[in-house]
């Protein structure tokens, strides 16, 4: 998926013909008539920068190719899977692993060894690097109308998105992928394409959509629920043909739409409320939560066509975290109702607003931090003084984790203290997960 190249980048340099007359001309050769002692001719660099290309020397012939004996070329095999081999010996290699079975094996397991060694280097550019130049540009010309800081992380991550789909082929477009969340305290999961992941997130960005008065993607499609699943089920079925690549306009535009009109409808527009179908969340929160998706969507979609894809940059990934530390507690009081003897919650039960048993989690890592998670209500306040049990967790770790992506016993946390309550604070980050 290179995004480079194409001929004639340096100039062309065919034109140089077409003025010679000064020196081809009727003599012939060099231009000189016959009987005239020959000038001296230009040194060579003098003719390399006359873009005149240069005769091959007639004395340098091709090397003649190696002849290695099979313990020599057995011993290049490392060297040669590492590319560290000169070109001679190289070909070789090459030419002996078409005649020798053994060393052909040899050399295949080499290069796969060295292919685990090597992280893939992604064609993309560092995710902070476009914020890095939209602020300084800011800087420079702070716009009319700007976008609010809180709807950045979405801004940067549906195009990031949007420029890994740019250059998808049919066959990419088809690719297969398994959505992934965690539900009722055990993985889950939902096969479809990546077309059918972009249709997911038109649909479930439209909830945004509406809460701002813009057209519902679904139109004139009604899902039995005005929940994200639901939305999407309805918007699935209700296609004749699977979703294709005629999918991405749609999505490309609405997201546009939601960031334009956020910035038009200034700074209280943070504060809409917008509707999940069994919860809720401002636009500020809404928005982060859609970067979020965009992101764990754009890695699954992304893993299905062999791409590397990293995380987003620090300030967003950790806007991103802090909104699941928020929403920690809300999710532990729904594990309580599920499960009432989890973590003993209901004989240590807080009143609003007051201290109360709380569970350290430090976030590692760029955009990490700390924050102290009440356990035992929603409405208490984090203490230090009251910390039961202390967790730590790299930061994209903790983010797949909320994903569903890493079962909460799989998840490389470093914990001290409650056993139980550092349990409960890892289920109910994975229970935020959802389709």
């Amino acid at each position: 998926m290179s995004r480079y190249g194409g001929p004639g980048r340096y100039g062309d340099r065919s034109g140089h013909g077409d003025h010679d007359d000064g020196e081809h001309g009727e003599h012939g050769d060099g231009g000189k008539p016959p009987g005239q002692r020959p000038r001296i001719p230009l040194p060579r660099a003098a003719v390399e920068d006359s873009g005149v290309p240069l005769p091959p020397p007639a004395d340098v012939l091709p090397e003649p190719p190696l002849v290695l004996e099979h313990e020599v070329l057995k011993a290049l095999l490392g060297a040669w899977a590492l590319a560290a081999c000169t070109a001679r010996e190289a070909a070789a290699v090459e030419e002996h692993l078409g005649e020798c079975g053994d060393c052909a094996d040899e050399a295949l397991r080499l290069r796969d060894a060295v292919g685990l060694l090597q992280r893939p280097e992604s064609l993309d550019l560092d995710p902070g690097l476009r914020a890095r130049v939209l602020d300084g540009c800011l800087e420079r010309r702070p716009p009319r109308i700007p976008v609010p800081g809180w709807a950045a992380p979405y801004d940067a991550e549906t195009a990031r998105l949007d420029a890994l789909l740019q250059d998808f082929g049919d066959a990419e477009w088809h690719a297969p992928v398994r959505l992934r969340w965690f539900e009722h305290d055990g993985p889950a999961g939902r096969r479809t394409t990546v077309a059918g992941v972009i249709a997911h997130l038109l649909t479930v960005d439209g909830l945004v959509a509406v809460a701002l008065g813009l057209a519902d993607p679904l139109g004139d499609i009604t899902a039995p629920s005005p929940g994200p699943t639901s939305r999407t089920e309805a918007y699935w079925r209700a296609a004749h043909f699977p979703p294709t690549r005629a999918v991405r306009a749609p999505w490309r535009k609405q997201s546009h739409g939601i960031l334009r009109t956020a910035a038009f409808t200034g700074g209280d527009a943070g504060r809409l409320p917008v509707s999940y179908g069994d919860f809720g969340l401002p636009l500020h929160d809404a928005l982060v939560d859609r970067a979020f998706e965009c992101w764990m969507h754009g890695e699954d979609i992304a893993e299905a066509v062999d791409y590397p894809y990293d995380p987003p940059s620090p300030g967003h990934l950790n806007r991103m975290i802090d909104l699941a530390a928020r929403m920690l507690p809300e999710a532990l009081a729904a594990r309580r109702r599920g499960e009432p003897a989890a973590s003993g919650a209901r004989r240590h039960l807080a009143a609003a607003g007051a201290p109360g048993r709380s569970v350290r989690l430090e976030i590692e890592g760029a955009g990490g931090g700390e924050w102290l998670i009440p356990l035992d209500s929603p409405a208490a306040v984090g203490s230090a003084e009251h910390e039961v049990a202390h967790v730590a967790l790299d930061g994209v770790e903790f983010c797949r984790l909320a994903a569903g992506h890493v079962p909460p016993a799989e998840a490389a946390a470093g914990q001290v203290g409650d056993r139980d309550a550092i349990r409960d604070v890892l289920f109910a980050a994975a229970g935020l997960s959802r389709m």
